[in-house]
């Protein structure tokens, strides 16, 4: 269920319906993927974003914030990346990311599961 919600999360990027986000943390990310075709799919996806966020001090300072109040470092910058876009909403497919992210981020964007997501903008 999870992977069909992100193929129509993706859908509905491709048709103009919702804006996709990219961010140096997850460029990073994608490019340590050991699995080729894996990599190839995930860079050519984000290459397709609508913007991408490029770490700047005020980034920095938040995921350290994120951070210290229990994210991993790469996840905070992920989120911390996400507030800064004014993004509406943080995707996460992480179910640890979820929970602590939610814990210590109420405000905007708004985090989700890709099911969630595609409930709430699919309609």
């Amino acid at each position: 269920m999870e992977a069909e919600a992100v193929l129509g999360i993706l859908a509905l990027c491709q048709s103009g319906q919702a804006r996709l986000l990219s961010s140096d943390a997850l460029e990073y990310e994608a490019g340590r993927n050991p699995h080729p075709l894996r990599k190839a799919h995930t860079e050519e996806v984000l290459a397709r974003a609508a913007q991408v966020i490029r770490v700047n001090p005020e980034i920095e300072q938040r995921a350290q914030a994120f951070n210290q109040a229990g994210l991993k470092p790469l996840d905070a910058l992920h989120l911390a990346s996400a507030v800064q876009a004014s993004a509406d909403y943080f995707c996460t497919c992480d179910d640890q990311l979820l929970r602590r992210a939610r814990s210590l981020h109420t405000g905007s964007p708004k985090v989700v599961t890709p099911v969630e997501l595609i409930g709430e903008i699919g309609s």
